[in-house]
């Protein structure tokens, strides 16, 4: 079994203006392609090539550098691709995620200010998450390259729920160097409805 490239649910200029379409089309039909040709490039052959992608993730430290990079970009985009929503949708968190946030962060505010310093002070590329940890609670945190909190490998474990893309390619196009501002414009582009379900599947 090899893995394929997710077609979006959504086309390229769903998320405009918060993200342009030529960063869309490139982000999907680009860097997103290369981490799954190359994840299959390097599964090839081996006895985990029929894997799923959350096993590969949970084992990762038994893997090579080429695995990890790559199944983790592959892992991590098509969860991305999942929590947003086009221009002119709305939604709202779940009564049981809303309770969750409010716990654990005060309001969805606070939370919106720790993710968004968690991707703004994140060193090079990488991501902002929230996750749900061992136990159950939510928790942000960030991680560098395609790493994520379901890695074993991870400082941070956890099941995410929502992951914000940091690497330049995801925002440098419209943004330029301005990475606070494009953390600070997605939070329009969230999809609650699809977050609300990842939390609810991870308890």
């Amino acid at each position: 079994m090899s893995f394929t490239l997710p077609e979006l649910p959504y086309s390229y200029d769903a998320m405009e203006p918060v993200i342009d379409a030529a960063t869309m089309e490139i982000h999907h039909s680009r860097h997103h392609k290369a981490y799954v040709d190359n994840l299959n490039k390097a599964l090839e052959g081996s006895a985990d090539a029929n894997a799923s992608l959350e096993d590969l993730m949970r084992n990762i430290s038994k893997h090579p550098a080429a695995v990890r990079n790559n199944g983790g970009g592959h892992y991590n985009h098509s969860l991305f691709w999942q929590i947003l929503l086009p221009s002119g949708k709305s939604s709202a968190p779940s009564a049981a995620l809303s309770e969750a946030i409010n716990k654990a962060f005060g309001s969805m505010d606070a939370l919106k200010e720790k993710m968004s310093t968690a991707g703004a002070t994140r060193f090079g590329s990488g991501w902002a998450w929230l996750c749900v940890n061992d136990q159950k609670e939510l928790a942000v945190c960030s991680t560098p390259n395609q790493d994520n909190p379901l890695m074993d490998v991870a400082e941070c474990k956890g099941t995410p729920v929502l992951g914000i893309d940091v690497w330049e390619h995801a925002y440098y196009l419209k943004y330029q160097n301005k990475r606070p501002d494009y953390l600070a414009a997605i939070w329009s582009a969230i999809n609650w409805e699809e977050v609300s379900r990842r939390y609810e599947a991870a308890l």
